[in-house]
């Protein structure tokens, strides 16, 4: 028998006075709660209680037991309200993976405007070049682009995004722009090399059309705003991010190619270990990123700067 049940139960039976106001609160036969107070005693090796047919007096030992145990139940009880309150009060510290580009632009000033609103939050966030182990470094909430890795990994997805063809209009003045996928292999293309995938194959989708199309071009690079970088000078033609494009297409620094096709999508999601019992510093994180990311996607839509 578990020693806390055993506590209670005993400091219940001690408050009622007499095994039948005991069995009657439980719904349970007085031969029952007699039954246990034995099991109880036997477990303990001494005597708890001098039953008599009108009331139960406590021994030395059964004072004992209630008096420091009463303090322990206490102790519990509170133990379990501070626990039970982390799921509506948000605090502690909360751990946040990103890669280095949208952790930067938005994850940082996402974690400002979140930390200035719960206050008794403590944040950590670790920028990487690619996706880290949430369990394996103990990472709270991991923010990730595209499907989710595997079927194991809980994720909500926080916003939309696409990938997108596109070019300078400086490029396109001096190489033509393209008309179709297949255009892009007589084209100067920038390769973001990422994740140890194979890179320089991109892939196409029309209705119940697929292209693959192998690119290749003078420039290339595992970083997205070198890439990026690139493009907007002149050197090629990119994929990147909706997110990461936004105000360069709004400014018309850059210009969208092959809008009639698509890339595989690269939704962003808020994944975490568990999907169950989530403190409230994750929930609240996850729906505070799933508001600003809408908030401040729309802006860049509309050309206004952060």
């Amino acid at each position: 028998m578990d020693a806390i049940a055993d506590l209670e139960f005993f400091a219940r039976l001690v408050t009622l006075g007499s095994l039948s106001a005991l069995a009657r609160d439980l719904g349970v036969t007085p031969p029952a709660i007699s039954a246990r107070l034995s099991q109880l005693e036997r477990r303990l090796g001494v005597k708890l209680l001098n039953r008599t047919t009108r009331r139960l007096a406590m021994t030395h030992e059964g004072e004992l037991y209630l008096g420091t145990g009463s303090k322990i139940i206490e102790q519990v009880q509170e133990l379990e309200r501070m626990v039970s309150s982390s799921r509506d009060l948000p605090r502690g510290l909360l751990k946040v993976n990103a890669t280095f580009g949208f952790g930067r632009r938005h994850v940082v000033p996402a974690l400002s405007e979140f930390r200035e609103q719960y206050p008794e939050v403590e944040v950590q966030l670790d920028l990487t070049d690619r996706p880290m182990n949430l369990a394996e470094f103990a990472f709270d909430v991991g923010i990730r682009f595209g499907e989710l890795p595997d079927q194991r990994v809980v994720g909500r997805r926080i916003a939309a995004n696409r990938r997108l063809v596109c070019a300078s209009p400086k490029y396109l003045a001096r190489h033509g722009v393209p008309q179709v996928p297949d255009d892009l292999r007589n084209h100067l293309c920038i390769v973001l090399r990422e994740n140890d995938t194979a890179y320089g194959t991109w892939h196409f989708t029309k209705g119940k059309r697929h292209e693959l199309v192998k690119v290749h071009g003078a420039m290339s690079s595992n970083d997205g705003e070198a890439t990026l970088r690139w493009a907007l000078d002149g050197h090629g033609v990119l994929v990147r991010s909706e997110w990461d494009v936004q105000s360069a297409l709004a400014s018309n620094a850059l210009t969208q190619l092959l809008s009639d096709w698509a890339l595989p999508a690269a939704d962003i999601y808020a994944i975490y270990p568990e999907r169950l019992n989530l403190s409230a510093k994750v929930r609240l994180f996850v729906e505070f990123m799933e508001r600003y990311l809408a908030r401040e996607l729309n802006r860049d839509v509309s050309g206004v700067a952060h």
